[in-house]
C-alpha cells in the first residue's frame, strides 16, 4: 500500500507525448501533479510528498483502458459467477489493464439479460467501466465465433430490456448496419446512451459509411456521449478489401481518417499480422484507434478447452478457436502484451499509448476521469521499464500486488 501523498520521478509518457525529466505527484485517489521535476520541487508543499522509487530507465505511462473484454484466468463474463468474474477483474487491474468494459457474446435472451444483471454489480462497485454488448443483431454470414442460433435483426424491445437488466451500465453494442431496422437501432442506441459499434457485418461500402454517418451525426446531438461511433475489430468479422468491391472496410478506414470513428484493432499478432497494424495507423492515425484484447476466458492460462457464451473453444498456442469449425474465437493477449506488440510493429510508443488509454477513455466519455496522466485524474499508473515489461500497477492511487506474467505463449507470427 502506498503513502496517501507519493511523488515518482520518471519520464511520463501520456497524450501522444513524452516529459523526459518528469514527475508525478499523487495524494488518495488523484494525481494532483503531472509535469517536469524542476516544477514539481518549486511547488511549496512539494516536501509533504514522499519519493516512491522506480528503477533506473522506468517509465510512467496512464492505466490501459480495454473497449473489448470476454474475460480472463477461467472467467467466461457471458457466462458470470461473481467468484471468477472478481478474480478476473483483479488479475485484469494487476496485468496493467486498469479499466475495461465486460463484453458480452450474442446468446439467447435469457441468458443476456442475466449476464448484464450480474455484471452491472461489478460496474456499480466500480470495478468495470461497463458492459458491451457484441450482438445479437449481427450478420450471419460473418458472425465470426458468435452463435448463429441467436442472431436476429434489430428488436428494440430486446435493447431496451438489455439497458433496463444493466442499470445504466450498457456503454457499447456491436451491430451489422445492413440488416434491417439497424438505422433505428443506432438512433434507439444513442438515445439510451450507448455507443453504436459497427461490426460482424457483410455491408457493402455504401450502407457501412451511412450508418456510421447517422451514428455520428446522432452522437454528435447526445450531451453526455462522444461524437464517433465505433467498429468492433477492424477487420475481423467483415469481408476483406477488394479493389472492385472494398466493403465496409473502405467506409471504416475513411470514417476514421475523418475522425468519425474510432476503429478497434486487435493487434495481438494473431487477429491482424504486424503489416496491418502499421498500415492503420499510417492511414487514419492513433487518435482515431482503440487498441482492444478481444480477450477470453483463457487469457492468462495455459493452452486448453474452455467456453465463450455458448461455445466450446480450443486454445493451442494461445490461439484461440471454436471447436466446432476452427473459427477465431477471442484473444488471450493482455493490453499491455498487445501494446508492446503494436510497438514492435513500428508504431511509436506514444502513439500506441493513446491508442490504448486517451482514445478508449474518450469513446467511454471518461477522458476527465481516466486514460491520462493530468492533475484531477484517477491514479491510474503504469510503471514499465524499456521493454514495457509491467514493474507496478496504481489503480486509484492504491499499489497493486505484482501479476505474474501470463502464462500463454506471445503469437507474432500469424495473421488470420
Amino acid at each position: 500500500m502506498s503513502s496517501p501523498s507519493f511523488v515518482i520521478f520518471a519520464p511520463l509518457h501520456t497524450d501522444g507525448a513524452t516529459v523526459p525529466d518528469g514527475a508525478l505527484a499523487v495524494t488518495g485517489e488523484r494525481i494532483v501533479f503531472a509535469g517536469t521535476r524542476i516544477a514539481f520541487l518549486t511547488r511549496p508543499d512539494a516536501a509533504q510528498f514522499s519519493e516512491h522509487p522506480v528503477p533506473p530507465g522506468a517509465l510512467l505511462a496512464p492505466g490501459l483502458v480495454d473497449l473489448h473484454c470476454h474475460g480472463a484466468v477461467g472467467a467466461d463474463f457471458p457466462n458470470p459467477m461473481p467468484g471468477p468474474v472478481t478474480e478476473a477483474i483483479g488479475f485484469l487491474h494487476r496485468a496493467g489493464t486498469t479499466t475495461l468494459l465486460a463484453s458480452l457474446v450474442t446468446a439467447g435472451r435469457p441468458a443476456m439479460l442475466q449476464a448484464a444483471a450480474v455484471l452491472a454489480g461489478f460496474v456499480e462497485a466500480g470495478l468495470l467501466a461497463g458492459i458491451h454488448a457484441e450482438g445479437p443483431f449481427l450478420s450471419a454470414v460473418r458472425c465470426g465465433a458468435q452463435d448463429p442460433r441467436h442472431l436476429s435483426a434489430p428488436q428494440p424491445e430486446f435493447v431496451r430490456e438489455l439497458a433496463a437488466a444493466s442499470r445504466g451500465s450498457l456503454r457499447t453494442m456491436t451491430y451489422a448496419p445492413e440488416l434491417a431496422g439497424s438505422t433505428e437501432l443506432v438512433s434507439l442506441l444513442v438515445h439510451l446512451g450507448v455507443v453504436p459499434s459497427l461490426g460482424h457485418t457483410d455491408a457493402d461500402t455504401g450502407q457501412a459509411s451511412a450508418s456510421l454517418e447517422h451514428a455520428h451525426a446522432r452522437l454528435a446531438q447526445h450531451p453526455l456521449l462522444p461524437s464517433t461511433p465505433t467498429v468492433t475489430h477492424l477487420f475481423n468479422g467483415m469481408p476483406p478489401l477488394h479493389h472492385r468491391v472494398p466493403g465496409p472496410l473502405a467506409a471504416c478506414l475513411e470514417q476514421a481518417r475523418r475522425g468519425r470513428a474510432v476503429v478497434e484493432l486487435i493487434a495481438d499478432g494473431v487477429h491482424l499480422v504486424p503489416d496491418t497494424v502499421r498500415m492503420v495507423f499510417a492511414l487514419v492515425g492513433a487518435g482515431n484507434i482503440a487498441l482492444v484484447t478481444d480477450s477470453m476466458a483463457a487469457t492468462g492460462l495455459p493452452d486448453g478447452r474452455y467456453t465463450l457464451g455458448p461455445q466450446e473453444v480450443t486454445v493451442d498456442g494461445g490461439e484461440a478457436r471454436l471447436a466446432s469449425d476452427g473459427s477465431l474465437a477471442g484473444g488471450t493477449a493482455t493490453l499491455l502484451q498487445v501494446l508492446r506488440r503494436t510497438v514492435a510493429a513500428g508504431v511509436g510508443l506514444d502513439q500506441a499509448l493513446a491508442s490504448a488509454t486517451g482514445v478508449p477513455a474518450r469513446v467511454l466519455g471518461l477522458s476527465d476521469s481516466i486514460g491520462s496522466l493530468r492533475a484531477g485524474l484517477y491514479a491510474d499508473v503504469l510503471v514499465l521499464d524499456a521493454r514495457l515489461s509491467l514493474l507496478r500497477v496504481f489503480r486509484r492511487g492504491r499499489l497493486l500486488e505484482p501479476q505474474p506474467a501470463a502464462t500463454t505463449p506471445a503469437r507474432t507470427d500469424l495473421g488470420t
